[in-house]
């Protein structure tokens, strides 16, 4: 059958699924079931889309001047030379956070976590016990 809610908790991923469930109910629309389908999948599962597919689509269908959606990730293709003046949020080599790879200990540590990057944060009590000791 598939899935019937997305197991993220990101609420505005949760209201993208009420209003295209909602939408899927009362319309015929087969776009709205596909985007609700794509909206359930997990990261890992959802497929991507390159890039070159994406600029044959727009062309295809005489829609330069608009802008695209995409429910997934696109992925830069070495095969295009020339990349048009695209408007979809998420093209690859745009200005957009990183994707931060895990939460463990070693990823994603800024001031104040490495002693090498300008200090260490330090436990209190380990402050009280040095300024005691001097």
């Amino acid at each position: 059958m598939g899935q019937k809610e997305p197991k993220s908790q990101d609420i505005y991923l949760r209201l993208l699924v009420k209003l295209y469930s909602f939408l899927t109910r009362r319309t015929s629309c087969t776009f709205n079931q596909v985007v609700l389908k794509m909206l359930f999948m997990s990261r890992t599962n959802r497929p991507p889309l390159s890039l070159s597919w994406m600029i044959w689509k727009i062309k295809l269908l005489g829609r330069e001047n608009k802008t695209a959606v995409v429910v997934g990730t696109i992925i830069d293709d070495v095969r295009v030379q020339e990349v048009p003046k695209l408007k979809a949020p998420g093209t690859p080599h745009n200005r957009t956070k990183p994707y931060v790879r895990s939460e463990g200990r070693i990823f994603q540590r800024a001031r104040g976590r490495r002693a090498r990057c300008g200090y260490k944060n330090q436990p209190r009590i380990l402050l009280l016990i040095k300024r005691l000791w001097i």
